[in-house]
């Protein structure tokens, strides 16, 4: 994790960032005149987003924004500046950076930073020579007049926080199972106060007769786990809590109807994305102390073709007692969500949502660029999640749950079946998802953004840890 500090000086002998309004270059005490002069011809001539001037070892980036320019557009375009800088810093071999705002909006400080050091994440843990692959950059120094330690201490929790969900992506399954994943959620809350982590076992789900979740497990030899991440703080603005349900297939092989495309199971580690975000939501939420009740549900399990693997056409039982025909095993995120979303009801909560790489067909109607988002909360709740997608460059489209897509679920032979009519898969899905539902909620599939098969940007190469700073800015805005 790159560091990340306020500090109140100029060092010397440091890289630096400066972020300056185009028409304050003038007054950039810095520069002298003939560096002034080769700057304002960088940024008006050339059109320049960054210009670079090196000094020894020292290297010197200048950012020109423009006034009133703090639009969600303009904030992205800062974070891809700073995944520049970055590249060239460890290029340099810098260990620190200097981010120096000479404006009076500390978002672009904030979105400099984001790009820096999100784009300094790596997943190394398996390199002999890991040492020797590591980024230079260490430490990143803030000197922003408007921005206090405590805004500073929020940004570093909140990146640490999206850094953990990629590395919770990235490991594969030979070494995060579900029971595994339990631990490392036991982890994350064990020095943060108020957060725990009650893990329920196979006897306990059995218990609960979660029958999605025991169905989907019953081709694999590693036991599944069942998750509940609750951060209740005294003070905490909202009596009903916000539910956060994250899918956590560990591997996904698609069971028997096995996934019979190439490459279709490479980057099948990634099928917990949704819990993984859940995780580093409520993770940077309880670290920075937000006055907000918030309660993780987490299913985890592989789905693998083995043992006594459902097969299709078995009818499978789910918590609240709807029957389902299982007609595709590869539709097995479904199963296990729902039964997490009939166990939210008993918190009677008050929003819940949940996050999945539940679908390539959300891949197909949005690409990598976005999540698909479909519910039953009112219309003000998903514009708010919305907005937030814009501001952190999360961004979410929403999809309708109409009474037709509830047809295509129908079976002969059960009350549901887990697969629609093929057309517009993404949206039959959370049609069946919303028939488990009691309450207020958001279905996320985050299936297109969550793991990226090459850098782009400030998102490094496998899991993005999309979700995490979207929930975290929406539950933000929602309740403080």
């Amino acid at each position: 994790m790159t560091q990340i500090k306020l500090t109140k000086s100029h060092l010397l002998n440091q890289s630096t960032v400066t972020i300056f309004y185009v028409d304050q270059l003038v007054k950039l005490s810095s520069l002298d005149k003939q560096q002034t002069a080769f700057l304002k011809k960088e940024v008006e001539a050339h059109k320049k987003e960054v210009v670079p001037m090196h000094e020894l070892n020292d290297l010197h980036f200048f950012v020109p924004v423009k006034r009133e320019s703090a639009t969600p557009d303009s904030l992205e375009k800062l974070r891809g500046v700073g995944s520049c800088i970055l590249g060239e810093l460890n290029k340099m071999k810098c260990s620190d950076v200097l981010v120096v705002n000479e404006t009076s909006d500390t978002e672009f400080t904030i979105a400099i930073t984001e790009g820096i050091a999100l784009s300094n994440y790596q997943f190394l843990k398996y390199f002999k020579n890991k040492s020797e692959r590591k980024n230079s950059l260490a430490k990143i120094h803030l000197l922003d007049k408007k921005l206090t330690q405590e805004d500073a201490d929020e940004l570093s929790n909140l990146l640490e926080s999206t850094m953990l969900a990629r590395t919770l992506i990235n490991e594969p399954l030979s070494y995060l199972t579900a029971m595994k994943f339990s631990e490392e959620m036991q982890k994350a809350a064990k020095n943060i106060e108020k957060l725990t982590v009650k893990v329920l076992k196979k006897a306990d789900i059995e218990k609960l007769k979660m029958g999605g979740l025991l169905a989907v497990n019953r081709g694999s030899m590693d036991p599944p786990t069942f998750n509940i991440l609750e951060y209740k703080p005294l003070e905490a603005k909202n009596k009903k809590p916000i539910v956060l349900v994250g899918k956590g297939v560990v591997f996904d092989t698609g069971g028997l109807s096995l996934k019979p495309t190439p490459g279709s199971m490479d980057e099948m580690k990634c099928d917990m994305s949704g819990g993984a975000a859940v995780v580093g939501a409520i993770q940077a939420i309880a670290a920075n102390n937000l006055p907000v009740y918030v309660i993780g549900l987490i299913p985890a399990t592989d789905n693998r073709p083995g043992m006594n693997a459902v097969v299709p056409q078995d009818i499978i039982t789910m918590m609240d007692g709807t029957t389902v025909e299982v007609l595709n095993t590869d539709a097995e995120g479904r199963l296990i969500l729902a039964d997490a979303l009939v166990y939210a009801q008993r918190f009677e909560p008050d929003l819940v949502i949940d996050l999945a790489t539940l679908t390539g067909a959300a891949v197909r109607a949005v690409g990598t660029y976005a999540s698909a988002i479909m519910g039953t909360a009112d219309q003000k709740t998903m514009d708010g999640l919305a907005e937030s997608g814009m501001q952190v460059w999360e961004r979410t489209m929403q999809f309708p749950l109409w009474k037709d897509y509830g047809e295509e679920i129908k079976s002969d032979v059960a009350d549901l079946k887990n697969l629609g009519a093929g057309n517009a898969g993404h949206i039959s899905a959370g049609k069946f998802l919303e028939h488990f539902t009691e309450y207020p909620w958001i279905h996320i599939d985050i299936a297109g953004p969550a793991f990226i098969s090459a850098d782009s940007s400030y998102r490094t190469k496998g899991g993005t840890g999309v979700g995490v700073r979207l929930l975290y800015d929406f539950i933000k805005r929602r309740y403080l």
